[in-house]
């Protein structure tokens, strides 16, 4: 059953087909064809504007009216010769389309739709009178056309082309409406639509801050289909002072409302969507009325053209012109300039162009002379300087050559198909000399995209764009941390939380690990400064062990400031725990050595401070409190402290120790492998005893500071004090703000600037006098009570 629809609906379209042409031949055979002619295997058409006026013949009525004729300038001849070259340039090329050779037909348009229907016709026949007899099964002479230039004639010519499934490519065609694949299934164009072009001008409305603008375009499909879009862009801009269609025909009325308008309307900018030869008149009744001080925005239809010349700057100058892109073509001009005339009736358009160029005429081609000139053939294209050779803006000509390149590439691939690869049914491939198969082929090969957004690649998801259709839409970059693997993802999927997602946002990789290590250089550099401080605690005990029965040793209570240079070594030490990769010994050890350490460093002080105060009181006569707090008194005190801070440490490892954690949420992208405290309460109990005994210290101390000089170790007591508590009020706020490891490098640096604090503040003073003034180092020096005597000191 389907196939006998089928071949009902074949045979409905060919005898549709045969209708319309019939109906069409009185009336486009009464047009004369003026074109190129190249015999090849496969033969490609053309339709191009190169003669710019049409002259229709004398009506007697008592004769059959001779055909119209074309006239004037050949200027635009050098885009038919470029398909020309093209197709030459092809033929040489070993590698493109091997033991094919290409061929053309091309026909002069005349800029007039009617002629270029009759073109049409002719290249889909194959002979300039429309033939009755046509058949489905009938080979058309090409098996694609190159044309035509404007998007009226080409909306009509696809609609008859689209019936026999022939493909159509423009160069110049830049309606939107003929992105409709529903309407015109055989069109493919190499220039944007004017979708792109309204884009770009309201860019730049927009970038100069302008929203107060008029528009202006042609009656034809090209203007109304621009003015629409323009006025839906625009819209989200400015606003439209005027919207005006501009005759085709020199309508003097209508000229002069526009005019009107554009004089009394307060907008400055004025958008024009036309052809030069449908704006010629309106310019120049603009330029009659001295109409100046208005900014033009001229579409690519005519901003390139000679209405804005020179002569025309006072009322044109300052236009901003939308252009194809120029491009060269090699070895064009050559090709341009070894033209030669050719008597075959096929390629009466080089004859015509010939005549036109050297102002002459051929004895075969007419009986009458121009100035007397007869033309031979031999005359030098070389000493004339034209438009048609110049080469160096080629825009719609390098169309032309790039709309020559898409057919020859989907012919090679259709040449180059293997048996069940092919794009056709069961995956077969088709003769490259079957012509009706070569036609469907070419629905395969690209033109220009047309749609309203390109696909999403991943690593991006589809936004939709309010107020405009679901094809419509942005494509926006997943945020960090998620990824999307598909085209036209409509959303991003969040990566583990071991992984993050690479700069494309296509992949989830492995987070780095980060972590404080001995090898890098900020550990390096702790680990050195934890060093030497530990060598200088050492040599400074060495030192007091040396001179152990010197006054100043003996005065400053030996076995205290043994116990605190231990101490200061020990919390030297406790810096390294915090270096490298956190495990369950080293989390545990560094937090329980930091406590212990810290608080018998504080406990020799405090006791050191406590025997300062009880030693001014023994001075008073018949106090003996001295000998109530004497040196084992003084260890049991110390040891009492420190024995708190361990039943502490004991407390938090049995109940809540801390233990090594990944640490996902203070950096994205990074694991920072770092110790989790555990308890917080027993963290918070282990610092608040050593800040407990800090400031008792400090208090006592700070007391005792105008003691007599003999006694003042408690000046260098509350200044040690100062810089602890400095250190770490300050360390707080930097801890919290400091990110990954740096949390680490800030903690480490406060142990070891504390402890560096204590070490200088106290011990400085007495290894002076030790190693540097050794006269001082003894029991009258250290009792100098008298202010005149220099030799008294402080320590």
């Amino acid at each position: 059953m389907k196939c006998i629809l089928r071949v009902v609906l074949i045979l409905e379209l060919c005898a549709y087909a045969a209708a319309l042409r019939n109906m069409t031949c009185n009336i486009l055979e009464r047009f004369e064809l003026y074109g190129l002619y190249k015999k090849g295997d496969i033969m490609l058409g053309g339709i191009f504007p190169v003669q710019y006026f049409s002259v229709p013949p004398e009506l007697s009525f008592r004769s059959k009216p001779d055909k119209w004729k074309c006239d004037k300038s050949l200027k635009k001849i050098s885009s038919a010769q470029t398909m020309a070259y093209a197709v030459d340039e092809i033929n040489r090329n070993v590698s493109l389309l091997p033991n094919i050779t290409l061929g053309y037909w091309l026909y002069d348009n005349c800029i007039r739709m009617s002629i270029g229907l009759r073109a049409a016709t002719a290249l889909i026949s194959g002979q300039e009178s429309v033939v009755s007899d046509y058949s489905c099964n009938q080979a058309p002479p090409v098996v694609a056309l190159v044309g035509d230039t404007g998007s009226s004639p080409s909306i009509a010519i696809s609609r008859i082309l689209s019936l026999f499934g022939m493909p159509m490519v423009s160069y110049f065609a830049t309606c939107p409406c003929l992105s409709n694949k529903v309407e015109f299934p055989s069109f493919f164009r190499t220039i944007p639509s004017d979708d792109f072009q309204v884009k770009a001008m309201v860019e730049i409305i927009k970038h100069f801050g302008w929203t107060w603008v008029g528009i202006l375009g042609s009656d034809d499909e090209y203007g109304h289909t621009a003015l629409k879009t323009f006025s839906d862009v625009f819209q989200t801009v400015g606003c439209l002072s005027f919207n005006e269609i501009i005759p085709q025909a020199n309508d003097k009325l209508k000229i002069l409302h526009i005019t009107n308008i554009i004089k009394q309307s307060t907008a400055k900018v004025i958008v024009i969507f036309a052809v030069s030869r449908d704006i010629s008149f309106l310019l120049n009744e603009i330029i009659l009325q001295n109409i100046t001080g208005r900014q033009w925005i001229a579409s690519e239809a005519w901003s390139l053209d000679s209405l804005a010349s020179e002569e025309n700057f006072y009322w044109l100058g300052g236009t901003i012109g939308i252009a194809i892109r120029r491009k060269d073509i090699p070895n064009l001009e050559k090709f341009l300039l070894q033209v030669r005339p050719d008597f075959d009736p096929a390629n009466n358009l080089v004859i015509r162009f010939w005549e036109t160029m050297f102002e002459c005429k051929f004895p075969e081609n007419s009986s009458t002379l121009i100035n007397g000139k007869t033309c031979t053939g031999s005359e030098d294209l070389k000493s004339l300087s034209t438009a048609y050779t110049d080469t160096s803006q080629l825009r719609s000509a390098y169309n032309v050559y790039k709309s020559v390149y898409a057919l020859a590439h989907a012919l090679h691939d259709l040449m180059m198909c293997k048996k069940g690869e092919g794009p056709f049914e069961n995956g077969s491939c088709a003769d490259i000399f079957n012509v009706n198969k070569v036609l469907k082929h070419f629905y395969y090969f690209k033109a220009p995209e047309s749609i309203c957004s390109k696909s999403c690649q991943p690593g991006t998801r589809k936004a939709s764009r309010k107020g405009e259709p679901v094809c419509c839409f942005d494509c926006v970059p997943c945020a960090e941390g998620e990824i999307s693997t598909v085209v036209d993802s409509s959303e991003c999927f969040r990566c583990p939380s071991d992984f993050w997602s690479n700069p494309g946002r296509n992949q989830c990789v492995e987070k780095e690990v980060e972590f404080l290590s001995f090898e890098e250089s900020m550990g390096i550099t702790l680990t050195t400064i934890a060093a030497l401080g530990i060598c200088v605690s050492f040599s400074v005990l060495a030192v007091f062990i040396h001179f152990r029965e010197t006054a100043v040793v003996k005065a400053n209570n030996s076995e205290l400031s043994y116990f605190l240079l231990v101490s200061l070594a020990l919390c030297f030490l406790c810096s390294l725990f915090f270096i490298g990769e956190p495990s369950h010994v080293t989390c545990r050890l560094r937090h329980v050595a930091f406590g212990i350490s810290f608080v018998l460093c504080i406990s020799c002080l405090l006791v050191k401070t406590v025997v300062v105060i009880i030693a001014f009181k023994a001075t008073v006569p018949g106090n003996n409190r001295i000998k109530w707090f004497g040196a084992v008194q003084q260890r049991g005190t110390v040891f009492f402290f420190t024995s708190v801070e361990t039943l502490i440490c004991i407390l938090w490892l049995v109940i809540s120790p801390p233990v090594p954690a990944k640490n996902t949420n203070s950096e994205h992208s990074k694991i920072i492998l770092e110790c989790n405290v555990g308890s917080v309460t027993g963290f918070a109990c282990v610092l608040g005893y050593i800040f407990f005994l800090a400031c008792v210290c400090f208090v006592l101390a700070f007391l005792a500071r105008n003691l007599p000089d003999s006694f003042n170790e408690a000046k260098f007591i509350t200044f040690s004090m100062i810089i602890f508590l400095a250190v770490w009020i300050a360390f707080i706020p930097a801890y919290v703000s400091s990110p990954g490891k740096y949390t680490i490098a800030v903690e480490i640096f406060a142990i070891l600037a504390s402890s560096f604090g204590l070490l200088m503040a106290i011990f400085t003073p007495k290894c002076y006098i030790i190693l540097l003034k050794p006269e001082l180092n003894n029991k009258r020096s250290l009792m100098g009570r008298s202010t005149n005597n220099k030799n008294a000191v402080c320590l």
